[in-house]
């Protein structure tokens, strides 16, 4: 996943252990419900030949994916170093290491050392990073096509959820927090680049969002 603040706080939620399962469970059980979920409405929108902008992809399971149905590359931005190896070795294994680019950039800070892809993915991202606003507007400014990202339902009991992992965070000596920002003002941020409401799904535990650009 991206970051945000103090990178260490990322270091320590997502690291060299954390991505080792990533990777163990995509290569037993493929993506979940929610990934799978969004590759299929990205592939809906037309994913053939697509450049597609990742931030906080973790592994790559989600560009992967990607990639095999059509996408012509994909690039990954992270501010943690934990997931390289492994997502290199996966980039391998599905023969798709030369069309995959990874680099460490936080997009929020500095959009600018991005180019716009034709679509942004951000997969349980948004809920991680404390500036919601800044995040998804600059995600939508670099989406030519397309912008999806999930996000958890805001509701009593996932503001309370929020509430004691953030306790557990401080207990521990973390600076890692989650958030539950209000959907409507996500909904904003992401249409601040003109892009549309094209797609709304609300989950249990993720609801999914699709923005597209009215020209498409």
């Amino acid at each position: 996943m991206g970051g945000c603040c103090e990178p260490e706080g990322y270091d320590t939620m997502f690291g060299a252990a954390f991505s080792r399962r990533l990777t163990r469970r995509y290569r037993r059980r493929g993506l979940d419900r929610t990934a799978r979920r969004i590759v299929d409405v990205v592939a809906e929108n037309g994913v053939e030949g697509a450049s597609v902008l990742e931030v906080g992809g973790g592994v790559g399971a989600i560009q992967l994916e990607l990639l095999r149905r059509g996408a012509a590359r994909t690039t990954n931005l992270e501010l943690v170093e934990a997931y390289e190896a492994d997502a290199a070795a996966l980039a391998r294994e599905a023969g798709v290491a030369d069309r995959v680019t990874r680099r460490r950039i936080d997009l929020a800070r500095s959009p600018e050392a991005v180019e716009p892809h034709d679509v942004v993915v951000l997969h349980r991202v948004v809920c991680c990073y404390p500036d919601h606003q800044a995040l998804l507007t600059a995600a939508a400014a670099h989406a030519r096509r397309l912008l999806i990202f999930s996000h958890p339902p805001r509701n009593p009991f996932s503001r309370a959820a929020a509430t004691g992992e953030n306790l557990l965070f401080r207990l521990r000596g973390s600076p890692f927090r989650t958030y539950a920002h209000p959907p409507d003002a996500m909904m904003a941020a992401a249409g601040t680049s003109g892009l549309e409401l094209a797609y709304h799904r609300r989950g249990l535990a993720w609801h999914i969002v699709g923005l597209a650009s009215p020209t498409t």
